[in-house]
């Protein structure tokens, strides 16, 4: 969806780095992590940039960017990449029809902003429907092609229903 959208690779690597979590950056540490050159990233900063998509401060001698929340498309287009992304739904549905879940907690990279093609979800709570579970993660996988590894752990911080770790 996103990318018939922007077609720029790297444009859309960035809106999913600023835009999935509250994440700064800077060129050349972006360039590393998207395996791109630091010109093609540089092009695309200074394009969202200018848009007042992104914001640019500098600390020292480096310019950090990080997502401008109060563009008036600030919420859309986070809206658009957590569907992109399928976290979203998946958290919805895992709450919705896991049994007693407390809480539902994304880790690992997608928590940094860093699109991996793993998805880490931890779930608090007691007697969860692993089948189910087990259901949603092949279809995550199917529907957005990324893999999904579940971490439960009971309710009760000191007791631990085993590390169990689901996973495609």
């Amino acid at each position: 969806m996103l990318d018939s959208l922007v077609t720029s690779k790297t444009r859309i690597k960035l809106l999913l780095k600023f835009f999935s979590h509250a994440n700064s950056g800077y060129l050349r540490s972006l360039a590393k992590e998207f395996d791109e050159s630091t010109n093609s990233v540089r092009v695309e900063l200074n394009r969202l940039t200018e848009a007042g998509l992104l914001l640019a401060e500098d600390e020292g001698k480096t310019k950090v960017y990080r997502a401008n929340q109060y563009h008036p498309f600030f919420h859309e287009i986070k809206g658009m990449v957590g569907k992109f992304l399928g976290l979203d739904d998946l958290v919805e549905k895992v709450v919705k029809r896991m049994g007693n879940v407390e809480k539902a907690i994304i880790t690992g990279d997608y928590a940094m902003g860093i699109d991996s093609g793993t998805i880490d979800l931890t779930l608090i709570g007691k007697d969860l429907d692993s089948k189910y579970l087990n259901f949603l993660i092949h279809k995550t996988y199917e529907k957005i092609n990324r893999k999904v590894q579940v971490l439960i752990l009971e309710s009760d911080p000191g007791e631990i229903q085993g590390i169990i770790v689901y996973g495609k």
